[in-house]
């Protein structure tokens, strides 16, 4: 791990759900695409893209856990290589965004024009899709708790279950209304779905790799919170922000007040442990204001 302290990474416990839900959800994207390519539905082949974000969020997910436990032997990485997660899924936006994407585009181009579609097929491959989620979703379930890793790619099969209820729904109109406009129309409902959800996980991704302050900590919050800790005059140079997600870390300056204990440091460090969930805070503790320099940015 380098040079840093070690820390426990609660996803590699759960490395063999997310191992199982990859080879699942592999295994049926190719089904679905060719499926969705011989019968012309754009509702499956939505679906079908979807789901290609679904297998790079598991694997990137599956390699994620496996890089953040190997040893560093360079010495250099001070932090270990917990952010592997963030960069995956920074591609796994840019995947869902480009299958959105197209989705929308070929779905604005069948506007007015005939389609024949294979409703049965489409109905057998989404609920075949359907179950694969269901399982995958069984799995994923029991590490979602503890993991923000497996969360994540939970939370991803959750949002294909949708999208397979909505190839289903596609099918089923299809054959009740003989009207291919329900495919076009799902299609890009589905297209929507994943593109907002593209767009709110890149925010979280691009507020991580930003350094800005983890979600639900307000520093003005926490400088009062560390100021009222007995011992403490004021805090000054507060940083707070998160390695990956669910692994926060602070840094800050303490001044201590005249005559305070040496618990000053202990105490801080359970307070923005036990109130905020900062296990990782590198706190410094001075006699006087005027002993940091001021720094030029």
């Amino acid at each position: 791990m380098g040079a840093g302290h070690g820390h426990g990474h609660a996803g590699g416990r759960h490395r063999w759900r997310l191992a199982l839900a990859f080879g699942l959800v592999g295994s049926f994207f190719g089904v679905e695409l060719a499926v969705g390519l011989w019968s012309g539905s754009l509702a499956l082949l939505s679906d079908a893209g979807h789901m290609a974000a679904d297998v790079v969020a598991l694997g990137a997910a599956l390699a994620a856990t496996r890089i953040a436990t190997m040893t560093d032997r360079t010495g250099r990485k001070t932090f270990g290589s917990y952010r592997a997660e963030v960069f995956a899924s920074g591609l796994t936006v840019l995947l869902m965004l480009g299958a959105g994407a197209y989705v929308a585009i070929e779905g604005i181009k069948r506007i007015g024009e005939t389609v024949e579609l294979e409703s049965g097929a489409v109905m057998l491959v989404g609920a075949i899709g359907l179950l694969i989620n269901l399982v995958a979703l069984g799995l994923l379930r029991g590490g979602a708790g503890e993991s923000i890793n497996v969360k994540g790619a939970y939370l991803e099969v959750v949002a294909d279950t949708v999208g397979s209820v909505g190839v289903i729904a596609a099918g089923l109109m299809i054959a009740l209304t003989g009207s291919a406009w329900w495919d076009t129309g799902i299609a890009l409902a589905i297209a929507a779905f994943v593109v907002v959800r593209a767009l709110m996980l890149g925010r979280e991704v691009l507020s991580v790799l930003g350094q800005h302050a983890p979600a639900g900590m307000d520093p003005a919050e926490v400088e009062a919170t560390l100021v009222a800790v007995d011992g403490v005059a004021e805090v000054h140079d507060l940083h707070l922000w998160a390695l990956t997600s669910g692994m926060n870390v602070a840094t800050a300056h303490l001044v201590a007040a005249p005559g305070a204990s040496r618990d000053v440091l202990v105490a801080a460090q359970a307070t923005l442990r036990e109130k905020y969930g900062v296990d990782h805070a590198t706190l410094q503790v001075e006699s006087d204001a005027t002993a940091c320099n001021e720094l030029s940015w």
